[in-house]
């Protein structure tokens, strides 16, 4: 038996659905509800064959099933699927399209260089000079600096450490060993004198926006480096530095979003006052560590060998 298609369908969940029909269900159908139940993201990216072969059915049945749950079939079953998990499967989308044009390795190298190459140079034309100097300022203003970034952003965030480090006294990467609930532990100890920079680009990390949100609460000062104004860390930052970052084969190109973060530690650099005193005694600092084949290294001379008695001679 069929259900009857709810009249504002478009609102009701595939899960509403299933909970309706669950009693009218066959037991086939049934196991086709629990599968999607239990995998709702991998059921959205199926072809029905797979999922029929997921789940032990035939395709008639999976077909079937989309019906009994009051939609027109398993096209329909499976875009109410997608509903909510846009942003995320759509990385998964365009690799599938990717995948499926001719193309040899060097063709995928140089599409994605010229990919990088392009969000670099939609990031530069979508520079806000005063967003820019704002970021600046707050970084050269603040007493403590504290860095968000989790996933991919996490290593992204590292290297803004890396690039800040040696022009700000206290700068803090909070993603480590313990995980988000570290940043969550320092919360209590930011103030309106610390800056929180939280890093997360498509597709966007809940524990990033959690702990901007919580500093934004507090009143401290906030700066995001996102995609775009769409982001939802954009609601708790009192400034935006924006990258595009397009990809064709994964959820984000990391290129655009490391030349923002070069491009703000440089700003960085240009603003402080010792910039050139502290590279100076940084890489006399690391210079043993610094390979260089026309530098010899620094040896003591060999203390020369004993001399040894001739044969026959005696001690006076």
């Amino acid at each position: 038996m069929s259900v009857l298609p709810d009249p504002a369908g478009d609102t009701v969940s595939i899960a509403i659905r299933i909970g309706r029909a669950r009693p009218t269900l066959t037991r086939s159908h049934q196991q086709m509800a629990d599968y999607v139940l239990a995998h709702p993201l991998q059921a959205a990216t199926m072809p029905i064959d797979e999922l029929a072969a997921a789940v032990g059915v035939s395709i008639a049945t999976a077909n079937r099933f989309a019906r009994a749950v009051g939609l027109d079939g398993y096209p329909m079953l499976r875009a109410e699927l997608v509903k909510g998990f846009e942003a995320m499967l759509a990385p998964i989308e365009k690799m599938r399209i990717k995948l499926e044009e001719p193309a040899t390795i060097r063709d995928v190298f140089a599409a994605a260089l010229e990919e990088s190459q392009r969000n670099i140079a939609a990031t530069r034309e979508a520079l806000d000079p005063a967003a820019c100097e704002a970021a600046v300022q707050a970084i050269v203003g603040a007493r403590r600096i504290y860095l968000a970034g989790f996933g991919a952003s996490g290593w992204l965030a590292g290297l803004l450490q890396r690039g800040l480090d040696a022009h700000c006294d206290n700068v803090h990467l909070l993603a480590g060993v313990a995980g988000a609930s570290y940043g969550g532990r320092l919360l209590s100890r930011m103030g309106p004198d610390d800056l929180l920079i939280a890093i997360t680009y498509p597709r966007y990390v809940t524990d990033t926006i959690v702990l901007a949100q919580g500093a934004f609460e507090r009143g401290v000062r906030v700066l995001a480096l996102t995609d775009s104004k769409q982001s939802p860390l954009v609601p708790f930052a009192h400034g935006c530095l924006f990258a595009q970052t397009e990809n064709q084969y994964a959820a984000n190109s990391e290129s655009s979003a490391l030349a923002m973060i070069e491009a703000l530690s440089s700003a960085v650099a240009h603003q402080s006052q010792e910039s050139v005193k502290t590279a100076a005694r940084m890489t006399e600092t690391v210079l043993p560590w610094l390979y260089e084949g026309s530098r010899s290294r620094l040896v003591a001379p060999a203390e020369p060998a004993p001399s040894t008695a001739s044969k026959g001679s005696s001690s006076r």
